[in-house]
């Protein structure tokens, strides 16, 4: 058999070669792999060994920016599992996210290429563009060849069916002069089908109209938006409708809930539409386009009503207010008229006096920054 390090130099150049043409606008790179592997790139990687907390490990590399992925695993759909979970509980969102899936080194047989080829068949996989397997195809005394193999993705057949790309040798290189990233612009989806969630809701979606009206049968802003989006990229809109409209997520941790919102955390919708806001709730697990719209609500109350002349003092303060102002005067007029050997002469008039004197003298003495008691 094999061992790690006879195979271990052709599969470094064949990745080297691969990250200099298709990695170069990197920012980072996560290497996941249970064998030790050789990286000759000036791109920043880390490495990530897989572990029970694989999960967060994942999404600890994705929060900083390594998210492309060279994968060495004996069993790769263990980590598309956890990529997946990534992509929704991430808060760093790329949409050209690359994932090179490599033959595990120790082992090199049927069971191994099979393991490999059963990742193009999950359903975590047929949302991920840009995924490339490299599979040994034969070995000779001196020369290892590679099969390059990716999903078809796009067109309305099965998009989960293998496509091979091209064959790496290390004596001779490649076969063909063949893009091993085909799906990365996505100019041309080929008429694939794109499951659009929605409800009536106007003006934004339309439903259920005249077909002789509408050839379509819809119409509205958001639906002539997803309309003009496949007619540029060439893909097929099917409606996915449901009865609790907007709907709600019932769990993150298994992704399920009912609605708009509810189609697209289960997958079984692509896009959702019909006046969906920028909800920080629904971002924890779903991604959010430019905003297409603007909209604003009007509060509307009755008018002030014009107040009277003799309430405009009064109205400032509170009854409470009030009523502690006219106890104080009350009881400064008494204290007065005690002093005074209970005479009731301007009684009330020299109380009021010495109260908007020391008023006026407090506001004089804040103006000039207070005043000094004398040592």
């Amino acid at each position: 058999m094999l061992t790690s390090k006879m195979l271990s130099i052709p599969i470094e150049i064949l990745l080297k070669i691969i990250l200099q043409k298709y990695f170069i606008n990197s920012y980072c790179i996560t290497v996941v792999s249970e064998d030790s592997i050789q990286l000759k790139t000036s791109i920043p990687f880390i490495y990530a060994i897989p572990n029970d907390n694989f999960v967060d490990l994942l999404l600890n590399s994705s929060d900083i920016g390594c998210s492309d992925y060279i994968v060495n695993m004996k069993n790769p759909q263990e980590f598309m599992k956890a990529f997946e979970k990534v992509t929704h509980l991430g808060l760093l969102r790329k949409s050209d996210r690359k994932i090179l899936i490599l033959t595990h080194s120790k082992s090199y047989n049927a069971q191994d290429k099979d393991a490999i080829l059963k990742v193009l068949s999950m359903n975590e996989t047929r949302f991920v563009a840009n995924i490339l397997l490299v599979i040994q195809a034969d070995v000779n005394e001196k020369c290892y060849i590679y099969d390059l193999i990716t999903h078809q993705y796009v067109g309305k057949d099965d998009v989960r069916k293998p496509i091979y790309l091209n064959q790496w040798n290390s004596c001779t290189g490649f076969t063909n002069n063949v893009s091993l990233f085909p799906h990365y612009n996505m100019s041309d989806l080929y008429g694939k089908t794109l499951k659009l969630a929605c409800f009536n809701y106007e003006p934004y979606s339309l439903l259920d109209l005249d077909t002789s009206v509408d050839p379509l049968g819809r119409d509205g802003m958001e639906v002539r938006v997803m309309d003009e989006f496949c007619r540029w990229v060439n893909c097929t809109i099917e409606l996915v409708r449901d009865d609790n409209q907007w709907g709600e997520i019932y769990s993150y941790e298994n992704l399920t809930g009912v609605g708009v919102i509810g189609n697209v955390v289960k997958d079984e919708a692509d896009v959702g539409i019909s006046a969906l806001y920028s909800w920080y709730e629904e971002y924890i697990a779903l991604d959010f386009s430019t905003p297409l719209v603007r909209t604003a609500v009007t509060c509307i109350a009755p008018a002030a009503r014009v107040l009277a002349s003799w309430e405009l003092p009064l109205l400032p303060f509170s009854l409470h207010m009030w009523l502690g102002l006219g106890f104080t005067f009350f009881y400064a007029s008494m204290a007065l008229m005690i002093a005074k050997g209970f005479n009731t002469d301007k009684m009330f008039l020299t109380t009021f006096g010495m109260m908007i004197t020391q008023v006026r003298f407090l506001n004089s003495c804040k103006k000039s920054g207070g005043y000094h008691s004398p040592h």
